[in-house]
């Protein structure tokens, strides 16, 4: 008899070889999702650049000539000032330095911004939009080297994988448009070198990593090897921070000294110490339950992370040392840095947070590590939980090369929405605002429907000039008339002499005159 076969045996070990891979594949589909959330028509995805309306007064002319979404009702991040680098890299822009809140801070951290202008082919329009997605696409670059580097094979390697990918550092980096999941790519990417004997990349990648984020150069540890004190490793940290060092100059001599950024560090475990009994107390008696929380699972898992390498001594891993070298400096971490829901801490901690896990899944440590190192993942996907959402935009799109926002302002009871259709009630007078990019006149048709719950003539006027009026009644009627725009910025007028009827008998009803539904501007 020939040889026989269990086929069942097989079926279950090829599906243990790729359940994890599917499982992966389905996280990576999650964030691909995640951040799709945050597009929209006109603006893109540079909601994720977080420029606030403080700052929207000093933003650089690329800023005003694009359309680059502005919280009104939220802080700025630091975001804004790298999107803003990437126009200018060489920072020889005179509009730079009143955009930026600490320039020659910012300025040391080019490679990014650096790589989208790249990118954008130096184009404005272009360059907006690669910085904002910038995160999201080395995040998925991110995924496969670590997916490599962690030799996934089962779920043990898929929650470490998961936990640096999805930690609050990882996510913050995208959600913010940071340089933190940039400069661990890269720091990863050295390490992918180093250990296919390949020295000299590894120099080059760290060298990147660390003008990405000064910070990353403390993974140099990570390339040195014994006898510490030697030729090689010499020439491995004079290849490494040689970049890093000429750039400084550069900045220097164009911006002028750097903040040395010492405020961000105190007396060892002071930092610690303090955020821990800060997090502890607001947990206690939380404003925002969630944030609170979810900050306290975020501190654990460093603490973890720390406790971990502290009682796994071994230096001759050079994962191990790149823990330990960023536990030295978790403990060294002062209050501006530890702050905040979770704070700055979790991207700062990024390359522990995945030495760390290379170094739990290489050693096959106990999984409640790897489920306790891991506990930021839940405010990493609090990030992305909040999408900004503007109450009172009734249209946007993007034709013919012009970008057009419509919102109804003063009068209007804010938009209505429904899978096909949009809408606002009128109390009887109110203001509708168009703005479009480029900033030039233009001449548009402009078409929407009427609606009101009892008989009026509604009234539409540009400039006190009136452009229509007609009949409105319970059916819609559908309006069309041309449109001259102004260089950026329209308004309309709609008015009606006829009082609005109250939606209903309770004391807070509105009187309602009349809606505008499914408005379109065409060019």
């Amino acid at each position: 008899m020939g040889p026989s076969f269990d086929l069942s045996r097989n079926s279950t070990l090829s599906a243990r070889r790729w359940a994890p891979l599917l499982v992966a594949l389905a996280l990576a589909g999650f964030f691909l999702v995640a951040v799709a959330r945050f597009w929209h028509p006109v603006y893109g995805f540079t909601a994720l650049i977080q420029l606030d309306a403080t700052n929207d007064d000093l933003k650089i002319a690329a800023f005003r000539e694009h359309p680059v979404y502005v919280y009104r009702d939220t802080g700025g991040y630091d975001g804004l000032y790298y999107a803003q680098i990437a126009h200018h890299p060489l920072l020889d822009a005179a509009e730079l330095r009143p955009a930026m809140d600490n320039f020659s801070y910012r300025a040391r951290r080019i490679l990014p911004p650096a790589v989208a202008w790249l990118l954008g082919a130096g184009q404005p329009g272009a360059i907006i939009h690669v910085y904002a997605l910038l995160n999201a696409g080395v995040w998925l670059l991110a995924a496969v080297l670590l997916w490599r580097i962690l030799a996934v094979a089962d779920f043990r390697g898929v929650l470490a994988w998961a936990g640096v990918l999805f930690s609050a550092g990882a996510l913050s980096s995208v959600r913010y448009a940071l340089t933190d999941l940039p400069a661990l790519t890269l720091l990863a990417a050295a390490m992918w070198a180093l250990e296919r004997s390949r020295p000299r990349s590894a120099s080059g990648w760290l060298a990147a990593a660390a003008l990405a984020r000064e910070t990353a150069f403390v993974g140099v540890v990570g390339l040195l090897d014994r006898p510490w004190l030697s030729r090689k490793n010499l020439l491995t940290l004079i290849l490494a921070a040689t970049p890093l060092a000429g750039w400084l100059i550069y900045v220097r001599w164009r911006v002028g000294p750097a903040d040395a950024g010492w405020g961000n560090f105190t007396l060892p475990v002071a930092g610690l110490v303090e955020k821990w009994t800060d997090v502890l107390r607001t947990v206690a008696h939380p404003t925002h339950p969630l944030l609170a929380w979810t900050t306290l699972l975020a501190v654990i898992g460093l603490t973890v992370q720390a406790g971990f390498v502290l009682i796994r001594w071994r230096p001759a891993d050079a994962w191990w040392r790149i823990a330990a070298a960023y536990t030295a400096l978790m403990l060294m971490l002062g209050t501006a840095v530890w702050e905040g829901f979770p704070g700055a801490a979790t991207r700062v901690l990024l390359p522990l947070t995945l030495a760390f896990n290379v170094v739990a899944v290489r050693t096959r440590a106990a999984l409640a590590w790897l489920i306790l190192g891991n506990l930021g993942v839940t405010a990493g996907l609090l990030t992305f939980v909040d999408v900004p959402n503007d109450s009172r935009e009734i249209f946007a799109a993007r034709s013919h090369g012009v970008a057009t926002l419509v919102h109804v302002n003063a009068g209007w009871f804010g938009a209505e929405h429904t899978l096909r259709h949009v809408w606002s009630w009128c109390e009887g007078r109110g203001e509708l605002n168009f703005e479009t990019w480029p900033l030039t006149p233009l001449a548009g048709q402009f078409e929407f429907s009427l609606r009101s719950l009892t008989p009026r003539t509604v009234v539409v006027r540009q400039a006190g000039v009136e452009l229509w009026r007609g009949p409105v009644g319970d059916k819609a009627v559908r309006v069309t008339f041309p449109l001259a725009l102004g260089a950026g910025r329209t308004r309309l007028e709609f008015s009606s002499d006829t009082p609005g009827t109250r939606e209903s008998p309770n004391a807070d009803a509105r009187a309602l005159a009349f809606a505008i539904y499914d408005p379109r501007l065409t060019f």
